[in-house]
């Protein structure tokens, strides 16, 4: 009796596709971190802004010096801490999110190149 003919081996890839590899799961971490600190940066100072407003308006209306009263000097320092927030937004990007999503994309293109070569 004649052998059925074997089907023909496929080379398996070293790696995980690209939707279950876990570097997906480490830019997702990434940048979770990265929106929460910027976001609590930015809403956490106003939020302290207004609670101080609410229920210490002693402090609120005293004043610093030259007749500024704090809750003014509170308020406009809103625009450097927003500022600030978009800094370290920007900063976390640098550090944390865009090297594992340059490193995502380096792998797809080289898988996408594998693809085309079979």
């Amino acid at each position: 009796m004649p052998r059925p003919p074997e089907p023909p081996r496929t080379r398996r890839p070293r790696h995980h596709a690209l939707g279950q590899h876990s570097d997906i799961r480490l830019l997702r971490g990434a940048y979770r971190r990265q929106r929460r600190v910027a976001t609590l940066t930015a809403l956490g100072y106003f939020t302290l802004f207004l609670l101080l407003s609410a229920f210490a308006p002693g402090l609120m209306t005293s004043t610093v010096s030259g007749g500024l009263p704090t809750g003014l000097l509170l308020g406009l320092l809103q625009v450097p801490v927003t500022c600030l927030a978009i800094g370290v937004y920007e900063y976390t990007a640098r550090r944390g999110v865009d090297p594992v999503a340059d490193r995502i994309r380096r792998q797809s293109e080289l898988d996408a190149i594998r693809e085309a070569a079979r």
